[in-house]
């Protein structure tokens, strides 16, 4: 039977504190470069620059990123069809862009302000390595980052890192040429350079506690968009077997076609880093061995429950002529 994809509670909870969390990290960052002689207007300015910018140029800035092309019904129409049906049963609006990235690696991703607004991509690596049941496994987990709008947390949240570094490079130059302001605190070079190591080590110190927050919320998303994609497919075990094909040929993909991709590696369904590195301890996503776990009790769970004869919702699902 096909249980209803409703919003996440439980992650619309995490998310209003993250975002709290964040806000007074916000706030203690404008206030530390305001002590330090950062005009308050030029920072408050930058700070709404910067938020209008990332909210609505997001979607545009992760294309861009990950070099991802939009195409068209005519240009992908298993792919639309399948993005169309999945939205249908999810109750949100198809998304406005459906994107294929050209790479080798297999890996997809969810970004934008709203459904609305939302834009789904999948790399020709994903295509070619998964079968027709697991990309819709894939696309349905995609859909449900989209319905419970988790993904707009990766884009706000990113505002506060992209703040912290370009008035840190700001402060630095407007030191060299004519100081904060009034303060003139640049007359002493020895005072320059304590006020510059203190906006570093701020800088660091923001940053440091934004993925945290943003690690802790992320890899509960994951777990969440997981249980909502199988919940819409009502096949849990084609996403589980997506994740293990995925995650097995990240080893295999070339360092280059890696990098090309790893600065959006949040925003995909498994994240763009080698198994062996550093990163992977303080990765956004949580392990796919205990992903697939979930997946497998949610299986045996339908199981029990005599769902052997189930059939997905959308099998009979026409589409609009």
């Amino acid at each position: 039977m096909h249980q209803n994809i409703g919003r996440d509670r439980s992650l619309t909870i995490r998310m209003a504190f993250t975002f709290l969390m964040l806000f007074f990290v916000y706030l203690l960052f404008i206030g530390v470069l305001i002590a330090l002689g950062v005009p308050f207007m030029f920072t408050l300015g930058f700070a709404i620059v910067m938020s209008i910018f990332q909210y609505y140029g997001s979607d545009k800035l992760v294309l861009l990123a990950t070099k991802a092309k939009v195409v068209t019904a005519d240009q992908e129409p298993a792919l639309h069809e399948i993005v169309e049906r999945l939205s249908a049963l999810a109750e949100i609006p198809k998304p406005k862009k459906i994107a294929v990235m050209d790479s080798h690696v297999p890996n997809a991703f969810a970004t934008g302000r709203n459904p609305k607004n939302s834009v789904v991509a999948v790399t020709k690596g994903l295509i070619s390595k998964l079968n027709k049941k697991e990309l819709e496994a894939v696309m349905a987990h995609e859909l449900s980052h989209i319905k419970n709008r988790d993904v707009m947390v990766l884009t706000w949240s990113s505002v506060i890192v992209i703040m912290a570094g370009y008035l840190l490079q700001m402060m630095v130059f407007m030191s060299i040429f004519g100081g904060f302001g009034g303060h003139r605190r640049n007359n002493d070079s020895g005072q320059l350079g304590m006020i510059i190591m203190v906006a570093f080590a701020v800088t660091i110190l923001v940053y440091f506690l934004s993925q945290i927050l943003i690690m802790a919320l992320s890899r509960y998303r994951e777990f969440s968009a997981d249980l909502g994609g199988a919940s819409l497919t009502g096949e849990p075990l084609h996403l589980a077997t997506a994740l293990t094909k995925i995650s097995s040929d990240m080893n295999r993909i070339p360092e280059k076609d890696m990098r090309q991709i790893e600065h959006a590696s949040a925003f995909f369904i498994i994240p763009a880093i080698k198994s062996n590195t550093v990163a992977k301890l303080f990765s956004s996503h949580p392990k796919v061995e205990d992903r697939i776990k979930k997946l497998t009790d949610m299986q045996k769970n339908l199981d029990s429950r005599n769902f052997s004869n189930y059939e997905p919702p959308y099998k009979n699902f026409r589409q609009k002529k």
